[in-house]
């Protein structure tokens, strides 16, 4: 598949590895913020497969960033109380099944140039509906009872991100083995080090 000329690249700082869309969508604010422009959220659409990767975003503006920091801003709590085992926030809840409503942008096979059918959309994309979309794997996620089972923290000193624990043995630690596995093993060989110097 070619990449059309103005698709952004995915900047390595953009997580996918949590599981779903929507605790993708948490990841971006640790350690620092990554929705803070337009061009960074169209870079987090397209790496997190909402759009297919040659979709156009040019008309994706700051107040498309501004309305997905507010979604995770409402999918947040609900998450946090769903791992703490305290009842869902209410005013979180009623905005999030609000923002979850718009229906997603609908997908269409299109042939590529070489021959090979690959997914394009049935028209723009707009942020109300690739919200929508995000916010419908949220309520998805918080209804699922065998993925809320396997909701998980990070193990990481001072990582609030989350994820969905898929390994065998549901014996992930880390939201990250790369990020925060590698600093934990890290640490501890320097504490082992240094143990063995006194």
């Amino acid at each position: 598949m070619a990449v059309v000329p103005g698709t952004p690249a995915v900047p390595p700082e953009l997580r996918f590895d949590a599981g779903r869309i929507c605790l993708d969508l948490l990841a971006t604010f640790h350690p620092h913020e990554r929705l803070g422009s337009a061009e960074l959220l169209r870079a987090w659409i397209t790496g997190s497969g909402l759009v297919p990767r040659e979709t156009r975003l040019e008309h994706a503006d700051a107040r498309w960033a501004a309305q997905f920091r507010e979604l995770r801003a409402v999918v947040m709590p609900l998450v946090d109380a769903q791992l703490a085992g305290r009842p869902a926030h209410e005013p979180a809840l009623v905005r999030l099944n609000h923002l979850a409503r718009p229906s997603p942008p609908a997908p269409h096979a299109v042939r590529a140039a070489d021959g090979s059918l690959v997914r394009a959309l049935d028209g723009r994309p707009e942020c109300v509906a690739l919200v929508g979309a995000v916010a419908r794997d949220a309520v998805e996620l918080l209804t699922d009872p065998v993925a809320l089972a396997a909701l998980r923290r990070c193990a990481g000193d001072n990582c609030p991100l989350v994820y969905v624990d898929t390994s065998r043995g549901r014996r992930r630690r880390w939201c990250s083995s790369e990020v925060c596995g590698n600093r934990e093993r890290v640490a501890r060989h320097r504490r082992r080090a240094a143990l063995a110097r006194t």
